[in-house]
């Protein structure tokens, strides 16, 4: 019996989407986390460091890394602690990543079809980003303690607007652990050093009539 159900349950779940993450299929996004956004960004100091701990992560699982920078004539450069000295940064002034030559090089990634973003605007560059992602069929996932927006407000209801959407909410550490999958994982000791300690407060829990973030 219990074999009967198991199959049943499969085949009941092919039909859901269930986001799961393959590291072979997937890419972490860096949207727009530029040096000019010091002091305006709520939670910024915290949501770098995660992002940072997100890109340590990607290069220690050798996953491809797609940075963007909004207007960097005038917005600056990625901050200094985020290396991104050895990838291609590509400069926009759309609001989305998805410009044309960051859509031709993601067709150069092979099989990825699953994305994990980090990055400010939550409600601005974020967001469009996600959307035209969800629209091209990927699987996105927002990665919540690195995405910040000036406000509170905008950045807590950007979460839900993408969620609705379909894009799954999830946190740094979640997302890293999921990567390897188990601790038989060559590489899990070094994710374990990078989540040995846990990340930042970056105000998750803040409430709006008594709801969460996410």
């Amino acid at each position: 019996m219990s074999t009967v159900r198991l199959n049943t349950g499969k085949m009941a779940m092919a039909a859901r989407r269930l986001g799961k993450v393959s590291l072979k299929n997937t890419a972490l996004l860096l949207c727009d986390m530029q040096e000019k956004f010091r002091g305006n960004i709520m939670y910024y100091p915290q949501i770098i460091e995660v992002a940072r701990r997100m890109l340590e992560g990607a290069n220690a699982l050798d996953m491809p890394v797609i940075v963007t920078e909004q207007y960097p004539k005038g917005l600056g450069h990625t901050v200094s602690e985020l290396d991104v000295s050895q990838l291609k940064v590509f400069p926009k002034t759309h609001f989305s990543m998805l410009i044309p030559e960051v859509v031709d090089h993601i067709k150069t990634l092979k099989d990825i079809n699953s994305v994990m973003i980090c990055g400010i605007e939550n409600h601005v560059c974020v967001q469009n980003t996600v959307l035209d992602l969800l629209e091209d069929n990927f699987d996105v996932h927002l990665i919540a303690d690195a995405c910040s927006s000036r406000s509170m407000t905008d950045r807590i209801y950007a979460f839900q607007r993408m969620k609705d959407a379909g894009a799954y909410v999830t946190t740094s550490e979640s997302m890293l652990l999921a990567l390897v999958g188990g601790a038989s994982h060559p590489r899990f000791k070094q994710i374990q050093k990078i989540i040995m300690t846990s990340a930042p407060d970056t105000g998750l829990l803040t409430t709006i009539k008594g709801e969460t973030a996410v």
